[in-house]
């Protein structure tokens, strides 16, 4: 086993560690632990009235269907797009490369009112065609699930291209050589290589959806019990000063991300024994 090289911890290293603990401190663990304090500071009372609430119900619901298809989507688009990248070289490489990066680099507020000028039903490029035929995007489901993995859209291929780029095609090569088709060579080579990579974006893109807030809402046009997700439901209720109820949905959905990262970390720490 390769000695590890232990350098000198001065004064410096002591003072950057407390300054990255004090940051995190203060910009993450301290504001969600007053959001969990918050939420029980009564009991479970607060989470009981939000999960026995039909419309937050339907909140709940909706966000959850909207982030799982979006991240579906994103799954699948960004393995493919990784692929292409990595894989091929052809004209526009870098422009497309530097595209997938413009959900990150845009506001939400954009993104959404990008798609209401595409898919509007009044004045929208497509949208009063589509209504025609009795398919609404803007203000209902598909409207909010497209923002929703728009915003989210290079979170897998931003995890998965460094991987592919690492890997190299020498294990393709010989298994195609071996007679191996294209999807043979894909599920039994490549897949397993990117598996972790692929599971950590899905863990960020999932994460992502849940807690998309400005694209929604201009899309959904927030409904109640119909197009308002959770995450329209914490401003609706923090500004009518229902602060517990908001509470509890904001600690519903930071759980659900949390639990999903702290999964991925002990399935992989097991992998890493065997």
């Amino acid at each position: 086993m390769a000695e590890r090289h232990r350098y000198p911890k001065g004064p410096t290293t002591y003072v950057l560690r407390a300054l990255v603990v004090a940051y995190l401190a203060l910009l993450v663990a301290w504001p969600v632990a007053l959001v969990v304090t918050n939420t029980f500071e009564h009991g479970d009372e607060a989470l009981r009235t939000i999960l026995e609430d039909p419309d937050m119900q339907a909140a709940l619901r909706l966000t959850a269907v909207a982030a799982v298809v979006a991240t579906a989507i994103n799954t699948v688009f960004g393995v493919s797009v990784s692929l292409l990248l990595v894989r091929n070289q052809f004209p526009g490489k870098r422009a497309l490369s530097a595209l997938l990066d413009l959900p990150l680099s845009v506001s939400p507020i954009v993104v959404g009112l990008a798609l209401v000028l595409v898919y509007g039903g009044r004045n929208g490029w497509f949208g009063p065609s589509l209504e025609e035929s009795g398919f609404q995007v803007i203000f209902s489901t598909p409207g909010i699930i497209m923002a929703t993995a728009f915003v989210s859209l290079p979170l897998v291929i931003r995890e998965v291209v460094p991987v592919l780029q690492e890997l190299g095609t020498e294990q393709e090569q010989a298994a195609q050589s071996l007679g191996a088709s294209g999807w043979q060579t894909f599920w039994r080579i490549t897949l397993p290589s990117i598996k972790w990579a692929v599971i950590y974006g899905v863990v960020l893109t999932l994460a992502r959806s849940l807690g998309e807030f400005g694209a929604v809402k201009v899309v959904s046009g927030n409904i109640l019990g119909e197009t308002r997700t959770a995450t329209l439901a914490v401003e609706e209720k923090y500004l009518n000063f229902d602060q517990e109820g908001a509470y509890a949905i904001a600690f519903l959905l930071a759980s659900v991300s949390v639990l999903a990262i702290l999964v991925v970390f002990v399935l992989r720490s097991r992998e890493a024994r065997r």
